[in-house]
């Protein structure tokens, strides 16, 4: 649901042009004592988390009445919170600090002066950080609905659309991926930096996707799957750009993530044409993100039509 994964992208014109030119006066937002203004079934939105956002807002040089609008937002984001949980989709931090880090350089910044940005805006890092988590697990969500509904095009109907464009059927790059997972509970995360150390040493071996099983023989709690065919345009956001930057016989450097520590082997990769990769390239170009931007509206009006939301 490429239209979807877009929406951080999407802020960069809005959101920075501002922050490039501003010069931000000190909000006065100070974490105090905060008062409760929503209840979005038993989950409490306060009035410091709709000041952030509605800093977040006057950022962004909305209009309107920023506080209503914050508070419409944060009651969203709390549904969404709760709907990605119940999905048991997880954003780990390593994914949410990667997206805000490229966030921060595609705007010619470090993440240190973004930072500063944020909090003299009153917005706070923590805030755009959980903004983000959110963004992602959503952007998964809806794209789960899409695939359940079955999409709203055929590969048929794709292909004969862009040729009545005058385009071409394009090709893409198919990856056939390895991941290998050394698992670390929830409850051992302290021994990650060891179980790090033997990722590492066992990427360092990887030369190609037939030896990896025989590599983690003897490995404790290491697993190792095949992912099959995937296209360059559908590989997942979080490992995209390393897969590739790798080289066929490769594997991505070692991140931590939910499960535990993790890389992914290149076995091979082949140029295809076909309606299947007409149809993934057209979607991730965005040319169906009229019929995204809906469902998301759909989707988020069904939360609240389902939620218990008081204000106070």
């Amino acid at each position: 649901m490429a239209s979807v994964r877009k929406t951080l992208l999407s802020l960069n014109a809005a959101l920075f042009v501002a922050v490039a030119a501003m010069s931000v006066p000190v909000s006065g937002y100070v974490h105090a004592a905060s008062e409760i203004k929503f209840v979005v079934n038993g989950v409490p939105v306060t009035d410091y988390d709709i000041q952030r956002r509605a800093a977040f807002l006057k950022l962004q040089r909305k209009k309107g009445n920023l506080t209503q609008l914050a508070g419409d937002e944060m009651v969203d984001q709390t549904l969404k919170r709760a709907e990605t949980a119940r999905l048991g989709i997880k954003v780990p931090d390593d994914a949410v600090n990667a997206a805000y880090a490229r966030f921060a350089k595609s705007n010619k910044m470090t993440t240190a002066q973004l930072n500063g940005v944020l909090d003299k805006a009153g917005v706070t890092a923590p805030h755009f950080k959980e903004y983000i988590r959110t963004q992602l697990g959503w952007n998964q969500a809806l794209s789960s609905r899409y695939k359940a509904q079955g999409g709203t095009m055929s590969e048929q109907d794709v292909v004969r659309r862009m040729l009545e464009k005058g385009g071409n059927k394009p090709s893409a790059t198919e990856y056939m991926l390895q991941q290998v997972i050394f698992v670390v509970p929830a409850s051992e995360r302290g021994s990650i930096g060891k179980r790090k150390k033997e990722a590492e040493a066992m990427r360092q071996r990887f030369t190609g996707c037939d030896s990896t099983r025989e590599f983690a023989k003897g490995l404790i709690d290491v697993t190792v799957r095949d992912l099959g065919r995937v296209l360059a345009p559908e590989l997942p956001t979080e490992w995209a750009e390393q897969i590739k930057a790798t080289k066929i016989g490769g594997a991505t450097p070692v991140r931590e993530t939910d499960r535990g520590v993790e890389f992914i082997g290149i076995c091979r990769t082949r140029e295809v044409s076909d309606d299947r990769v007409a149809k993934s390239v057209f979607q991730a170009e965005g040319s169906e993100e009229d019929q995204a931007g809906e469902l998301d509206k759909k989707y988020t009006a069904e939360l609240r039509e389902r939620a218990k939301i008081v204000q106070r």
